[in-house]
């Protein structure tokens, strides 16, 4: 599974002594959980294969093999995973081949960028319960939502510095 055949410690089928079974019904489930909360389908068992992958990257053909799947598919995958900054992409030493890999702390990197995203979409309802008119019903729903996400925003914020804090904090 990683790296090709022929490295150290591989043999048929990826890494001596890991149950490839058990991996690809980790990857399987791992990404239809992502796809059920709204990821693209080729995205999610793309991004869970990395995630099972002992460092987290792989190359386009080690994902077409493991994941059963086209190039184009997996460029893709690849493609959106590296929009919304869950993956980059590396040139193998002494090759023309690209890496993927995931982001160092790729789920603080991800929450983090929702913020950003919260932050536009608050500033376009209140526009838009600006030109609407605050007063009527749908300016009123919008600005309820401009102020839900608003209050999302803080919240994630603190949350994300209190997870900065308990890593640096041994033990």
């Amino acid at each position: 599974m990683s790296g090709g055949a022929g490295g150290p410690g591989d043999r048929e089928g990826g890494v001596a002594g890991r149950d490839q079974d058990a991996v690809s019904r980790f990857v399987e489930r791992f990404a239809a959980e992502m796809t059920e909360a709204g990821m693209q389908r080729m995205a999610a068992r793309v991004f869970a294969a990395l995630l099972a992958e002992d460092d987290g990257s792989m190359t386009s053909a080690d994902l077409g093999r493991q994941l059963r799947i086209s190039p184009a598919a997996v460029s893709g995958a690849i493609n959106y995973l590296t929009q919304v900054s869950m993956v980059g992409r590396e040139r193998d030493p002494g090759s023309r081949r690209d890496r993927y890999r995931l982001h160092d702390e790729i789920w603080y990197a991800a929450f983090a960028s929702r913020d950003q995203v919260l932050t536009r979409w608050e500033r376009t309802l209140r526009d838009g319960a600006r030109s609407l008119g605050e007063d009527t019903p749908a300016g009123t729903r919008l600005g309820e939502t401009a102020e839900f996400f608003a209050f999302l925003q803080a919240e994630l914020t603190g949350v994300l510095d209190r997870w900065r804090e308990s890593r640096a904090t041994p033990g």
